[in-house]
């Protein structure tokens, strides 16, 4: 408990039904006046912090909510990632789920907790903010607010960089957000690409038939593409099944699409509807009549936006001629699906600052960067 002239504040670890209540509904009082959040899913916050979700299966965490004289103003997790563990050897654990009024008490509060929690568990680093790790939401966003966040992106207010930074934070690598428009025109270096692998590429949508072993296929190609990556930990096939069928729910099969190689899937890139456009009003809940809003909404009136999340090359391509080619052609490949639902943009996000090959193909197609976030660090004692 801190006495202050602002109010009593003290946390409260979310260890039961009440206090993880208190932490999901944490953003609505930290975003309140800010026009450009949208209002996630309770259900579907709840949902991501349920004990059946498969990254426990290999992550420990534990959450905090701060209050201000009895109300709640923010929130953090910390979180052990035994696959992170076993890959680097760092003994790197991770902050999450950041959200908190403009206060450098809360702040203070919610490190101190979490990074203690930290400590006792061994880690020398801090590094964050993540949903959970680096395969969920990534980030803190540090330029960009004046627009809303797309589907699974995260939103922040400009004074919380600052006061991370205040708490001993850096920067460990930046994140960008770029979009582009849906009806791109192919420049003459992508058709001429397109061109030259035209008879041993063959481009097909996901075939929801076999739902499962496609799923197989997208987190063989991703694990493999991705591995090289800053902070790449691996999708478990239970992970990736879950969050695919999840997916699937919402996206058309001709969203997803995969680059076969001479008969070998090398490819892939899927297209996420911007859902964040058809929830904006509902201030986070689906009853009584959200749900048929949400619905009519995604069947007669489709987003006019939408997300690449996902997208991998095979490694073994990445510094060869066919890389930017296969590359190129997943993303034509998008195209007309797109304009068939009236898309207008596409973000895609989130692309590391070091990825410079992506940035390129990005500037070919028109691409223009609208947001970045941050990933932080902090040494522990």
């Amino acid at each position: 408990m801190v006495d202050s002239p602002a109010g009593k504040l003290h946390l409260r670890a979310t260890d039961d039904r009440r206090t993880l209540d208190d932490f999901v509904r944490v953003p609505w009082t930290v975003h309140a006046d800010d026009p450009a959040w949208v209002a996630p899913l309770l259900f579907e916050r709840k949902e991501a912090l349920s004990a059946k979700q498969p990254v426990f299966a290999h992550l420990e965490w534990q959450g905090w909510v701060a209050y201000r004289d009895g109300m709640p103003v923010g929130r953090i997790t910390a979180q052990v990632d035994r696959l992170h563990l076993e890959r680097y050897q760092d003994a790197t654990g991770f902050f999450g789920f950041l959200d908190a009024i403009d206060d450098d008490a809360v702040f203070a509060a919610l490190f101190a907790a979490a990074e203690g929690w930290l400590s006792e568990r061994g880690m020398r680093r801090a590094r964050g903010p993540f949903g959970f790790n680096i395969n969920q939401e990534v980030g803190l966003l540090v330029d960009g607010f004046d627009s809303p966040p797309f589907f699974m992106m995260t939103h922040a207010r400009p004074y919380q960089a600052r006061a991370v930074e205040r708490r001993g934070y850096a920067k460990a690598a930046d994140l960008f957000a770029y979009l582009i428009s849906a009806a791109f025109e192919p420049p003459p270096v992508m058709a001429a690409l397109s061109a030259r692998l035209r008879r041993r590429i063959h481009m097909r949508p996901l075939d929801p038939k076999h739902r499962d072993a496609e799923l197989e296929t997208l987190r063989d190609i991703f694990n493999d593409a991705w591995s090289g990556n800053w902070g790449f930990v691996p999708f478990t096939a239970d992970e990736f099944r879950t969050i695919g069928r999840e997916m699937l729910m919402i996206i058309p099969p001709d969203f997803i699409q995969i680059a076969e190689l001479d008969g070998e899937p090398v490819a892939f890139i899927v297209l996420l509807p911007n859902v964040n456009e058809a929830i904006a009003d509902l201030d986070g809940r689906l009853l009584p009549f959200g749900w048929l809003k949400l619905i009519a909404r995604l069947k007669f009136s489709y987003p006019r936006t939408a997300r690449i999340p996902l997208m991998g090359v095979r490694r073994r391509f990445h510094h060869t001629r066919l890389g930017p080619g296969l590359a190129l052609s997943v993303v034509e490949a998008l195209r007309a699906p797109g304009l068939r639902k009236g898309l207008v943009e596409v973000e895609m996000s989130w692309i590391l600052e070091s990825n410079e090959a992506m940035k390129n193909i990005i500037a070919t197609l028109g691409g223009r960067c609208t947001k970045r976030y941050r990933v932080y660090e902090k040494a522990l004692g």
